[in-house]
């Protein structure tokens, strides 16, 4: 699908990027004076006025690197891409780093089928853009020609690179939105050709399953992976987490936290599996176990805003506020967006006598706290049900 944006991005950027160059000095004066008008026009936003001025200049200096790429470019626009690609390549056939011009002559020769030299121009073209629009709408066309070939880590690689550059971006997130789904695929059915009754198998079933809110399915098919494999890496946790979703009936209660001690058996460095177990040892009344397993779970991850909110719970609950109070600091740093830490750190501030501080917790909170609950709509919309975070349940009762 070719998208309309790439006219309002593109167009003046690519005129400006060949004026000045190649002026031919001794060009007779009407070259001069073609020029003269045909920027007149330009700056007076007249560009179908200044195409037969062009047009002009390049009869009487089939040269003229100016009137090449302004010309190429004023066709483009117009939807002339047969008729524009001659111009542009001779641009750059006179000056081969006008890298807006390149990119452009690929946009035009993918319009009129010419697929490969298109994929060749927008390729050489892409890494060397500086103008962070250009090099969107160019990565964006090779992703819809690596989609149409099937070239799909290629077109995941781009993503990656628009990923970094604008991270926020809609059309660039749809795009790896639609190319990761469609890897996903492709894996999943070439795992179902090599390997249909195996332990992999099994736990994609229970991915798939679990995505789309069959939990009960999700936990089936990782038992079954588990009868397998029972030593397949990160299989106790994964399972464990789909039994913590679970009501918290004894029996449930039980089966998960032996799914997470086995998960910490098969990997003592698996640091997630030291939280969930810490909050299990928590809400069993057990502090000083659920010391232990915080502090472990942080030496591991001295980073990870989870761990230092669930220590700093903990202590808040051992009367240790100023202890759990840089840690809480710490956490909102790590990840600002989490309603939960906010309102933790508020009710330690205004504990401190801290209030403005305070305050501006809760509204942090509240911002937050509306944001995740819209989100949630949109997941619910979307039939697809989405992992609760451990600290989210942590302050179930306490949250206004």
């Amino acid at each position: 699908m070719i998208r309309p944006s790439v006219y309002a991005v593109m167009g003046l950027l690519c005129c400006l990027a060949v004026r000045g160059f190649g002026q031919n000095s001794d060009a007779q004066s009407p070259v001069e004076a073609h020029l003269r008008e045909a920027h007149r026009l330009l700056s007076e936003n007249k560009p179908d006025a200044a195409i037969p001025e062009f047009r002009a200049i390049i009869g009487l200096d089939p040269s003229n690197i100016d009137a090449l790429g302004n010309l190429g470019v004023l066709l483009f626009f117009h939807g002339q891409y047969a008729e524009a690609i001659p111009a542009l390549r001779g641009a750059l056939a006179l000056k081969s780093d006008l890298w807006k011009i390149q990119a452009l002559l690929g946009m035009a020769e993918r319009r009129t089928g010419d697929t490969q030299t298109a994929r060749t121009d927008l390729e050489v073209s892409f890494p060397q853009l500086q103008d962070q629009k250009v090099r969107i709408e160019t990565g964006l066309e090779l992703v819809e020609l690596y989609n149409g070939t099937g070239d799909l880590e290629k077109a995941s690689s781009v993503i990656g690179m628009l990923r970094t550059l604008v991270p926020e971006n809609q059309q660039v997130l749809y795009a790896a939105y639609r190319v990761r789904s469609d890897l996903a695929r492709e894996a999943v059915l070439t795992l179902a050709l090599v390997a249909p009754q195996s332990a992999l198998m099994y736990q994609v079933m229970a991915h798939e399953a679990a995505r789309g809110g069959d939990t009960a399915s999700a936990i089936r098919y990782d038992r079954e992976a588990l009868k397998l494999a029972p030593n397949l890496p990160g299989i106790h946790f994964e399972l464990a987490e789909l039994l913590n979703t679970l009501p918290r009936t004894p029996q449930a209660q039980a089966q998960t936290k032996s799914e997470y001690k086995l998960a910490l058996k098969q990997n003592p460095l698996d640091e997630k599996a030291h939280l969930r177990l810490a909050l299990i040892a928590e809400r069993s009344g057990d502090p000083k176990t659920a010391f232990e397993l915080y502090t472990g779970a942080l030496a591991l991850q001295p980073d990870d805003a989870e761990a230092c909110y669930g220590l700093a719970s903990l202590l808040v609950t051992m009367n240790q506020p100023e202890k759990a109070l840089k840690l809480l600091e710490r956490a909102a740093q790590m990840d600002p967006t989490d309603a939960t830490i906010h309102f933790r750190l508020g009710t330690v501030y205004q504990r401190l006598g801290r209030k403005v501080e305070a305050q501006n917790e809760i509204e942090q909170y509240r911002k937050y706290k509306e944001l995740k609950n819209k989100l949630r709509e949109t997941f619910r919309e979307l039939h697809l049900d989405p992992q609760v975070p451990a600290m989210d349940e942590h302050d179930a009762g306490s949250q206004p």
